[in-house]
């Protein structure tokens, strides 16, 4: 996107329950972080909602524990950020592509997540993309319609992945309740 473009955004979304979203960062690039969970927050905030944050080391775990925390945690949605600035290798494609398409998939199973992972040339559209830009608040307002649009189809997001096994849970396994 050019800086001196206009886009249209959508209207913030409200709720009549309050939303709690998890922001996930990978501060490799700690400032640009720090920007993109700042423009996440207050974008919660405005909208209502409450957050919390997690860090992981890297932009290829935000989506694992985005999944891990949709097993065993209690979020309306998800805020994935961090930075991938290309270097000198095919690094930056692999952490990339695989990241954004683990979020994707995340997604397709009904997660809400608006994905802030910035994949950047240089320190300069990131410094652009997390401060003037506020990608960070952008990804909230994404996962916030996302969660409005779950609201309003009446259902909740489907569980992904293992669950832990409680006291009172029956398995079967060839015809016998274990």
């Amino acid at each position: 996107m050019a800086a001196n473009e206009n886009h249209y955004t959508l209207p913030r979304p409200s709720f009549d329950a309050p939303v709690k979203l998890l922001i996930v960062v990978a501060p490799y690039y700690k400032d640009i972080a720090d920007d993109l969970v700042a423009g996440a927050k207050a974008e919660i905030a405005a909208a209502g909602g409450t957050s919390e944050v997690i860090e992981v080391p890297g932009a290829l775990e935000v989506p694992t524990a985005i999944g891990i925390a949709e097993r065993l945690g209690e979020y309306d949605g998800y805020v994935a950020l961090g930075c991938v600035i290309r270097g000198e290798t095919t690094h930056y494609d692999t952490v990339c592509n695989d990241s954004s398409r683990a979020i994707t998939l995340l997604g397709l199973q009904g997660l809400c997540i608006g994905n802030g992972i910035l994949t950047v040339e240089n320190r300069a559209q990131a410094e652009a993309r997390a401060g003037e830009q506020n990608k960070g608040g952008g990804a909230a307002a994404a996962a916030l319609h996302l969660i409005a649009l779950t609201r309003k189809f009446g259902g909740t997001s489907s569980s992904i992945g293992f669950k832990p096994l409680g006291d009172d849970t029956l398995y079967a396994t060839g015809g016998t309740t274990v």
